[in-house]
């Protein structure tokens, strides 16, 4: 018998651990390579984790809801289920991490119209032997193949999106088949981690109805809830005319919208405004360690979304000071939409450095946030009004109507003190208030 061990997959930088959303397959299955073998949640992600072997599922060792530590495992597969097992011979256990995409393990094709579909696929995107012969048979070349979505763990081309593809072009429907939203059910209460047992549960009465909160907001309130005991916020706020960057959005909205393909919202302005400010102010672009004081070498800002199911998220746009207005509006809408159907990728979340909440978008004016550890602050952003308001002209004051926001900043007031917080902020309302 020569087994498999599955793994819990470390899906990102920062994850220790996963919850198991469901099961695909049973002890006694038969699975062939890259077929699905279970979802599992992290706190930001969900991901399909796919067979990397074939072979007989012989042991399923934790169950649906449970919260399994990264690099435990979680199943053994006999690679060999129809083999005589030789008592004399040495056993050969591996592990998931053992097993990896080889040039030499690709079935190639001869002369045929698909040999692009070859070992240097490898070096590309990465196919397996499955979906390789899959479509050789229908006769699918490279270049299409490279742009059928995939479904898969770090969005792989699994066996179900090639049959799909296929199934779909028989049909009549040339292009490549769209990802499936996952409906997977939640995860059945997994305990984020070790708290003390309530000393009671939660009884509803005639009028009221209990409901436990799922993982993901489990992991909400147990963030915000440390961020609040470990840093001491201070809240600044500020009122910013963008009367001028209103003005020049309505300018070149359309033009923008035909160029880019994406709607030009006012986010991507003030996420320069505060990768510029960043980069002035590098000590608001730090974490701490106890005594310590971490300077980040990379400016990489979060953007907070509200999920479908009323969840929040932080996809990060890194190296934003690298990145001119278009870059920052394609890579904020791109990490928006993906946020929203569930599509981040682990890299999407990891590393953000200073995070902005947009306030606005709730009609809200302005709100003091708390601080996404172990970042140092956050900012805020309020709806834009229009408000009467003195304005200074050649000829004295005058009162006209402008446009205007409030920006509010919660720092980490162990390390930004009232003055650099204050400037740090009044640099990005000046830089939106002169906008060109």
């Amino acid at each position: 018998m020569s087994k498999f061990e599955i793994k819990m997959p470390k899906l990102g930088e920062s994850i220790t651990e996963g919850t198991i959303v469901s099961w695909s397959v049973q002890v006694g299955d038969t699975i062939q390579e890259d077929d699905v073998l279970f979802e599992v949640n992290t706190a930001k992600v969900s991901a399909e984790i796919p067979a990397p072997v074939a072979g007989k599922i012989i042991e399923i060792l934790y169950k649906e809801g449970d919260t399994v530590p990264v690099g435990t495992v979680v199943a053994v597969v006999d690679m060999a289920p129809d083999e005589a097992p030789d008592p004399g011979a040495p056993s050969d256990n591996k592990t998931v991490e053992e097993v990896k995409p080889a040039s030499d393990a690709l079935p190639t094709e001869g002369k045929s119209g698909t040999d692009t579909l070859s070992a240097a696929t490898a070096e590309e995107r990465w196919y397996s032997p499955v979906v390789l012969q899959l479509a050789r048979e229908a006769k699918i070349p490279k270049d299409v193949l490279d742009t059928i979505p995939g479904t898969g763990y770090e969005g792989r081309l699994s066996k179900k999106d090639i049959k799909n593809y296929i199934a779909g072009r028989s049909q009549g429907e040339m292009k490549p088949s769209q990802p499936v939203t996952n409906a997977s059910p939640a995860p059945k209460a997994a305990p984020v981690a070790a708290k003390p047992a309530p000393s009671a549960s939660p009884v509803g009465s005639s009028d009221t109805q209990v409901v436990e909160m799922d993982r993901v907001r489990k992991i909400i309130a147990d963030h915000m809830v440390m961020s609040k005991k470990v840093s001491p916020h201070v809240t600044n706020v500020v009122e910013v005319d963008v009367t001028k960057l209103v003005r020049w959005r309505e300018k070149n909205k359309e033009e923008f919208f035909r160029r880019e393909g994406v709607k030009l919202t006012y986010m991507p302005a003030i996420a320069e405004a505060t990768a510029k400010a960043l980069s002035t102010y590098p000590q608001v672009n730090v974490s701490v360690d106890g005594y310590n004081i971490i300077y980040k070498k990379h400016i990489n800002v979060g953007i907070a979304v509200s999920q479908n199911d009323g969840n929040l998220i932080v996809p990060v746009v890194h190296d934003a000071d690298r990145l001119n207005l278009n870059g920052l509006a394609v890579a904020i809408d791109s990490l928006a939409q993906k946020a929203r159907v569930n599509k981040l990728m682990p890299d999407d979340i990891d590393g953000g450095t200073f995070t902005i909440t947009n306030f606005g978008s709730f009609k809200m004016l302005f709100g003091t946030p708390i601080i996404n550890q172990p970042q140092v602050a956050i900012l805020g952003v309020g709806v834009i009004e229009k408000k009467p308001a003195v304005v200074e002209t050649p000829e004295g004051d005058v009162i006209a109507i402008r446009h205007k926001m409030y920006l509010s900043l919660s720092y980490d007031h162990r390390v930004v003190d009232g003055s650099l917080g204050g400037n740090f902020l009044h640099f990005i309302a000046e830089y939106l208030e002169n906008w060109e």
